[in-house]
C-alpha cells in the first residue's frame, strides 16, 4: 500500500514538473498510404485491398539526426520508407572507413540487394536530419509484387534506377580526379537534393570526403581552391554556387 502510494506521488510530482514534455506513442500518425502525399509513387499501383494489406502491416518511426536506421548485416526483414527528412546511405567499409553512396530523402525506397541475395541489409543508412520512416514486411511487400504485375514493373525500375546511379558513381569515383568528384557532390546538392545554387551543407567535410572518396584535407584544400578562384562561396554549413558554368566544367572534366 505505501509503494502504491508513492508511486502515485512520483506520477503527480513528474506530471507537475514536465508539462512540455512531447511523449511518443507507438500508434501510427499517417492514417494510410492512400493519405500520406509523400508515400513511395509505386503504391499507385495497388488496389484498394492491397493497400489496405500493406497499411495493416505498416509501422512509422522517427528518428533524430545520426540516428540509425538501418545498419549493414542486419536481417533485412523490413522495407522502409521515407516519409520526410534527409539520410545518407552509406557501405561501412574496411578499417573503419565508409562510402557515403548516395542521399535519401522523402517518397524513397531503402531495400537494398542484399533482401534478394543473403536476406541482410548491404548498407548502413543514418538520420542526416529527422527522419520520419515507415517500416513495411518484407513478406508483404512480396505477396504484392507476386499478385500485381504493375507494381512488379515498378519495383523493378526502382532498383534499375538505383543501379544505374550506382554504375555512374562507381565510374566517377574511380576515373575522375579529385576536383572533378568534389565539383560534381556539389552539384549533385544543388541539382538533386535542394534545387538550389545557394543551400545548406548538411554534411561535414568527413562526410563529404567519404561520399567523394578523399580524405577530409583534401576536401578541406579543395574548397578552399575553388573559394579563391571565385567558384563557390562556402563556410561550414553553407555553400553557394558563383560560378555554375565553371563548375560544371570541373565536374565533366574532372
Amino acid at each position: 500500500m505505501i509503494y502504491v502510494i508513492f508511486l502515485l506521488n512520483y506520477i503527480r510530482v513528474w506530471i507537475h514538473l514536465m508539462p512540455n514534455r512531447v511523449i511518443m506513442y507507438s500508434e501510427n500518425i499517417i492514417s494510410g498510404c492512400e493519405a500520406c502525399n509523400r508515400c513511395w509513387t509505386n503504391f499507385k499501383n495497388l488496389s484498394r485491398e492491397e493497400l489496405e494489406i500493406v497499411n495493416q502491416n505498416r509501422y512509422e518511426a522517427s528518428f533524430n539526426p545520426s540516428e540509425i536506421i538501418i545498419k549493414q548485416g542486419s536481417p533485412s526483414s523490413n522495407a522502409i520508407f521515407l516519409i520526410s527528412g534527409l539520410a545518407k546511405v552509406y557501405m561501412e567499409g574496411y578499417s573503419g572507413r565508409n562510402l557515403i553512396i548516395n542521399l535519401a530523402e522523402h517518397s524513397t525506397l531503402l531495400a537494398g540487394p542484399g533482401v534478394h541475395v543473403n536476406s541482410r541489409y548491404c548498407y548502413s543508412v543514418a538520420a542526416i536530419t529527422h527522419v520520419k520512416a515507415c517500416f513495411i514486411s518484407f513478406e508483404v511487400i512480396r505477396k504484392v509484387i507476386s499478385g500485381n504485375p504493375g507494381f512488379a514493373v515498378g519495383f523493378i525500375e526502382d532498383l534499375s534506377d538505383k543501379a544505374f546511379r550506382m554504375h555512374h558513381k562507381v565510374l566517377n569515383l574511380t576515373q575522375k580526379k579529385m576536383h572533378g568528384r568534389l565539383a560534381e557532390a556539389l552539384l549533385y546538392f544543388a541539382d538533386s537534393i535542394f534545387h538550389s545554387d545557394d543551400y545548406d551543407m548538411v554534411l561535414t567535410r568527413q562526410e563529404l570526403g567519404e561520399m567523394t572518396n578523399m580524405a577530409k584535407e583534401s576536401v578541406v584544400r579543395i574548397m578552399g581552391e575553388l573559394e579563391n578562384e571565385n567558384i563557390i562561396q562556402s563556410t561550414q554549413r553553407k555553400i553557394k554556387i558563383l560560378d555554375r558554368e565553371k563548375l560544371q566544367v570541373i565536374s565533366e572534366k574532372g
